[in-house]
């Protein structure tokens, strides 16, 4: 129980509104998940991201979506591997010219869930990040749950660091209650602060049903957009730093 990744999915400005307290987030996070461009964000917000992170000692983090802002990216895009590898290619390298330290990518929404069972996609997205990683000189991380995306990280020589959310309910098979049904997020600070613990120290989530599903995971996320993202983050830094976990980014 020594260290463990604090994230967030951050800069998700739209039309020039953010959907985050950036500034309070940033403050207690260890990796920032920057949005760039493909369901949120624009050059100007991912600037002040990358300033925000230069000043609070934060790792930077791409957040590439299905190119889809009208629905957040929260909902499946068809494409093909080539339009899909293009799409993310052009994400990361925006988001790396606006100065950004880039040490890792997680992939945003519908997206996210997609290239845990979709080898096809799951190949298309580690090609543009091992693309990326091949201009940067270092091989960029890749941020998610267990499943396709970890061979097809593995099989361009992408490091894989899994994560589990604090934020977000629990099935029993270890992945996530869709956002459209009951029990799929939580707002309570402090029963998210113990959950940090829990996964910390024992490395298990509880399910809706109570069972406990084991998440081995590197890195913890809190939504920067849930109503209560600002408290439930503080508590979380807060309980974590009370059990004697070091939070740090693992980049």
């Amino acid at each position: 129980m020594a260290a463990i990744d604090l994230n967030a999915d951050l800069g998700e400005t739209v039309d020039g509104v953010p959907t985050a307290d950036d500034e309070a987030m940033f403050a207690v996070i260890s990796s920032a998940n920057v949005a760039c461009g493909g369901h949120a964000g624009d050059a100007v917000s991912m600037r002040e991201a990358v300033a925000r992170a230069e000043r609070f000692g934060v790792a930077v983090g791409a957040h590439p979506s299905y190119p889809d802002r009208a629905n957040f990216g929260r909902v499946a895009v068809a494409m093909d591997s080539a339009a899909l590898t293009a799409a993310i290619a052009q994400q990361l390298a925006a988001l790396a010219d606006a100065g950004a330290d880039l040490r890792y990518v997680k992939p945003h929404g519908a997206l996210y869930h997609a290239v845990t069972t979709d080898r096809g996609q799951a190949d298309a997205v580690a090609r543009a990040i091992a693309d990326q990683s091949a201009r940067l000189g270092r091989p960029l991380a890749v941020l998610g749950l267990r499943g396709e995306i970890e061979g097809a990280a593995a099989s361009v020589g992408l490091p894989f660091v899994r994560e589990a959310f604090l934020d977000r309910g629990y099935l029993p098979d270890g992945s996530l209650v869709p956002r459209t049904q009951p029990g799929a997020l939580l707002d309570d600070p402090g029963l998210v602060a113990a959950r940090a613990v829990r996964l910390a120290r024992d490395g298990v989530v509880e399910a809706l049903d109570g069972s406990l599903v084991r998440a081995d995971a590197a890195s913890m996320c809190v939504h920067g957009d849930s109503p209560s993202a600002v408290e439930m983050a503080r508590a979380v830094r807060a309980a974590l730093d009370a059990a004697g976990v070091e939070v740090r980014a693992p980049w």
